[in-house]
């Protein structure tokens, strides 16, 4: 063989041994990438379990415990249910046996002479309240201040399970608080408002967080004292809430009667003079809910706010129906 051959082999050679080198090393690194990967998803998978048995070890115990008190509530009579919360040690003093808080011109407890009274049953996460706050409670807030009407708030909490941050329990203990240390309506009435601004309320499973501090400066702003809000950041009437939260939607009278929901109790849900208000069949005629509230209470939104002109069901009668109207 001469010299030539020898030399073209031996670059054939040193190429295919190049060649073999390369995929070699290629193969290595490939090897080593599937390690990597496998490490780095055993990691990761051990990771998310510590998270899980984390997330677990901080909220399984609330979550079973509502799960087990929902449980025993399902099985309650409306009377047992009843029962229950008047057994709660830490009670509103401003609320009734039923939950119910009466506001009127003349403070908090005190109602209007021959005024109808209006009762909210209320959730501070519901996006429901918070449309019937914004369009109808300026109304009423106005009848209010005239003595033509009471209003009886019902806050409930329910709605805790639609925030991250228990916000329905934290609203409504700020509530419950402040109409105990506060006797103006205006400024019970307009903190619930600033709640309820389209601005601030949490829509719900929206994952927003509200902290106390932004509570109190809505309570401030409607002109509670700072002493007062900073004190109304409370888990105080938890439990109480906890029990109207079972009692209440037990109320056959306060189910609704027309509707996908017939047969159950939603928020908001409207009583006048005590009597279920079908807001459901109202909104089927009437253009809005606030036309359709004033209808059944027999008062033209002419004379809202004009002190000396009363609805005329006066303080027994139940809501004028939609038929009588039409």
């Amino acid at each position: 063989m001469s010299n030539k051959d020898n030399h073209r082999q031996s670059r054939a050679e040193r190429r295919a041994a190049n060649e073999a080198a390369a995929k070699a090393a290629a193969e290595r690194a490939a090897k080593e990438r599937r390690q990597q990967t496998i490490i780095g998803a055993c990691v990761l998978a051990v990771i998310v379990v510590l998270i899980a048995v984390i997330a677990l070890s901080i909220w399984q115990p609330w979550k079973n415990s509502k799960s087990s008190e929902s449980s025993n509530a399902s099985n309650l009579t409306v009377q047992q249910a009843y029962d229950q919360l008047q057994k709660v040690k830490n009670k509103p003093t401003t609320a009734d046996a039923k939950g119910g808080i009466l506001l009127s011109k003349n403070g908090v407890g005190k109602k209007a002479n021959g005024a109808p009274t209006v009762a909210i049953y209320m959730d501070f996460m519901c996006s429901g309240c918070g449309s019937f706050n914004r369009l109808v409670d300026p109304t009423l807030e106005k009848m209010l201040d005239a003595g033509q009407l009471n209003i009886e708030l019902h806050p409930m909490s329910f709605g805790d399970r639609w925030s991250s941050d228990n916000y329905s329990t934290r609203a409504a203990n700020m509530l419950l608080y402040i109409t105990e240390h506060d006797d103006d309506p205006a400024h019970i009435l307009g903190f619930i408002s600033n709640m309820y601004a389209d601005d601030f309320q949490p829509a719900e499973n929206s994952g927003v967080d509200t902290s106390d501090a932004q509570m109190k400066k809505q309570a401030t702003k409607a002109g509670v004292s700072q002493k007062v809000a900073d004190a109304a950041v409370t888990d105080k009437y938890t439990a109480w809430l906890d029990a109207i939260d079972t009692y209440t939607p037990k109320r056959s009278d306060l189910w609704n009667t027309s509707g996908d929901l017939k047969g159950q109790m939603t928020t908001p849900t409207i009583t006048i003079n005590g009597k279920f208000w079908d807001m459901n069949q109202s909104q089927s005629v009437y253009s809005d809910t606030k036309s359709g509230l004033l209808a059944a209470l027999g008062i033209d939104e002419s004379k809202v706010g004009v002190a000396g002109t009363m609805p005329s069901i006066g303080e027994n009668g139940k809501p004028i129906a939609v038929s009588a109207n039409k």
